[in-house]
């Protein structure tokens, strides 16, 4: 049994690597979901695998005898539920940064970020960024009444 999960935790980690060193970066998001399943597996088999018995401590006995840890299934569940969110957030921003550049290899969306020397910021503005003052509407009479606690 043990040999059986090891090679698959080989298989899932290889798998995992290759996917991740593509140029893809559809295909890399996969790859890190891969070895995120891989080291799942790890955790998993660290919890003794071949046991029936529940992790129940029995009436006047101080130790567990042949049961499975629950640490480790219960850290794996953990991560399976935040990986499954982390890789639907990456999916989602990938498929963005796909539509929005044209492209899906890495090669080019390397290409296209600023120059090392560049200032990437664009000027400050400070038109653009002010919010008008006094707010539209402000000078009418209603409001200024309103503003003085009277009625209009």
């Amino acid at each position: 049994m043990i040999w059986v999960l090891a090679a698959t935790v080989w298989v899932t980690v290889s798998v995992g690597v290759y996917l991740s060193l593509s140029r893809d970066v559809f295909r890399n998001v996969l790859g890190l979901a891969i070895l995120g399943a891989g080291a799942n597996l790890v955790l998993f088999a660290s919890g003794r695998l071949g046991s029936d018995l529940p992790a129940v401590v029995p009436l006047g006995d101080t130790v567990l005898e042949n049961a499975a840890n629950p640490l480790p299934q219960a850290l794996v569940l953990t991560a399976i539920v935040i990986g499954f969110a982390l890789v639907c957030f990456s999916l989602a921003l990938v498929l963005r940064l796909i539509q929005r550049a044209d492209t899906d290899d890495a090669t080019t969306l390397r290409e296209a970020e600023p120059v090392p020397g560049a200032d990437p910021k664009p000027p400050y503005t400070p038109a653009a960024h002010e919010p008008p003052w006094p707010p539209v509407g402000a000078g009418t009479e209603a409001s200024q009444a309103r503003a003085a606690g009277g009625q209009a």
